[in-house]
């Protein structure tokens, strides 16, 4: 399956039908606008519930998927923003959040004084680690469950990747 067609029978339209039809790509790309909002909105949904499950009440699912894409790195807030797509205030709040809970440390950088650097406590390695968790589970059913193969997961990586490339240049180039 060809990328262009993996991205037509994500948002349900035919191949044949996509290709010379204005209107048809247009449903299409507004249904796959749709989509990327609720998927993400779902993930959050998911982050949630396994929180929920762990009794873990005290951070929400932002917050979670914050420390689980912090990893094991050292981060200012500027690299969180720019790697995770986060909104600058949005990232400030949490992280402030994140810190008066113990699940981040934050330290001045040393050879900038002004710049702050972040990083998981233990208490923030075991949220990180529960949410790999949670991932490495989903992992054992997309396929069975999901229908969702690896040539499907590639395909959608690389139309979701040439979206991002088409968006950024919107923004950058004022297209």
């Amino acid at each position: 399956m060809t990328v262009n067609g993996a991205m037509r029978e994500v948002i349900g339209e035919s191949a044949s039908k996509v290709g010379n039809d204005p209107e048809a790509l247009e449903t299409g790309y507004l249904q796959l606008l749709h989509l990327v909002e609720r998927l993400h909105r779902q993930l959050l949904d998911v982050i949630k519930d396994e929180l929920e499950r762990l009794g873990q009440t005290d951070i929400n699912s932002v917050q979670a998927l914050l420390l689980y894409n912090i990893g094991d790195a050292e981060l200012t807030p500027g690299e969180l923003r720019s790697r995770g797509h986060y909104l600058g205030s949005n990232v400030s709040y949490n992280l402030k959040q994140l810190v008066e809970k113990g699940y981040i440390k934050d330290e001045r950088s040393n050879t900038d004084r002004r710049s702050k650097r972040v990083s998981l406590t233990d208490m923030g390695l075991e949220i990180r680690d529960a949410i790999t968790q949670l991932f490495e589970r989903q992992l054992t059913s997309v396929e069975q469950v999901g229908g969702v193969d690896i040539q499907l997961i590639d395909d959608t990586n690389k139309t979701l990747q040439r979206l991002e490339r088409f968006w950024a240049d919107q923004v950058r180039y004022r297209l």
